[in-house]
């Protein structure tokens, strides 16, 4: 196996508050290869977007990363200048939001934002901008890519607008693509379409991406490889089709019980019993342990992460032993 682009050890953030530290990630650590597409699941506050903004350095006070290490090909980030950071921001590593309104100006044109985004980082000439960016929004799907530089933000539809702040994150040939959730505000139809295109820019540019998402659905079309956060931890990790055949988490195995897809017409859906905890009062232990019906005392202290081959898991009592015994 080749070294990794991109290696996490034991990163924690942390939102100084009134009522004490909000531990938003807790100790994550996982790794990525040249490539590689991973999915980064769970659900609203379980800590997956604050730790795509970790990786890029986005924690602005209250918030801090309070330890761990990020290295992107071996090179330390945690600690690097603002300027350092800048400079791999948009180059070696971008990130692709939900909503594109993150990404666009809407008083500028498409063209404008793209060369400002190819000038960030290189000097070029305003044909070569052109040019690379007409070649960007080609690659992303958009017709009649050298006149539509020309329009503003408003002028595109929604998925059209997504697929144009994919295209500025391409433009400088990063390493590695951070997508927060960026089809979840798109119809199925477009989903679709943005996820086939993401999976050939993976394979054709070498390109790696971290998918964070809350569908399992729609992370397991595209990544070869899952992690699950809950509480701010990773609580399984493996590839996605051994994740979804045999889950070894209660967690998880909730998590696809619940799809709509899995129950029985006419049945009422599955339902993870309980609430995610309050990151201000954890229980003791596993976090999830309030929510598991599997839960014993022993799940009163934090399991730690093992791993076994391709798989990982954070319980004291992991499923596939359960059904083996």
């Amino acid at each position: 196996m080749t070294a990794p682009l991109l290696q996490v050890e034991n990163l924690a953030t942390h939102f100084m508050t009134r009522s004490g530290p909000l531990k938003a990630v807790d100790g994550v650590s996982f790794s990525v290869q040249p490539g590689e597409i991973v999915g980064l699941v769970g659900e609203s506050g379980s800590g997956k977007s604050v730790t795509g903004f970790s990786i890029l350095g986005l924690i602005d006070p209250p918030g801090r990363i309070a330890g761990g290490s990020v290295k992107l090909a071996g090179e330390e980030l945690v600690g690097l200048p603002p300027s350092a950071l800048r400079a791999i921001r948009g180059r070696r590593i971008s990130m692709v939001f939900q909503d594109p309104s993150a990404t666009l100006n809407p008083v500028l044109t498409i063209g404008h934002q793209m060369r400002l985004a190819i000038e960030a980082h290189e000097t070029v000439g305003e044909k070569a901008a052109r040019d690379r960016a007409a070649e960007a929004l080609l690659r992303v799907g958009i017709p009649d890519a050298a006149r539509r530089l020309d329009a503003h933000p408003h002028q595109f539809s929604g998925g059209m607008r997504q697929r144009v702040a994919i295209a500025i994150a391409l433009l400088n040939r990063p390493a590695l693509i951070i997508c927060d959730e960026p089809t979840t505000a798109l119809d199925v139809s477009i989903q679709a379409q943005i996820l086939t295109e993401m999976k050939a820019l993976a394979r054709d540019l070498g390109t790696a991406m971290i998918w964070i998402s809350h569908d399992l659905a729609t992370v397991s079309s595209i990544a070869s490889r899952l992690l699950v956060m809950y509480a701010g931890r990773i609580i399984e990790e493996g590839p996605v089709a051994d994740v979804l055949r045999a889950p070894h988490h209660p967690y998880t195995a909730g998590l696809l019980a619940s799809l709509p897809a899995n129950a029985e017409p006419g049945q009422d859906l599955v339902q993870i019993p309980g609430s995610t905890p309050s990151l201000f009062a954890l229980p003791p232990g596993c976090a999830f342990s309030p929510r598991c019906p599997h839960a014993r005392p022993q799940c009163g202290t934090m399991p730690d992460l093992v791993r076994e081959g391709a798989r990982g898991v954070r319980c004291h009592f992991p499923l596939e032993i359960r059904g083996r015994a």
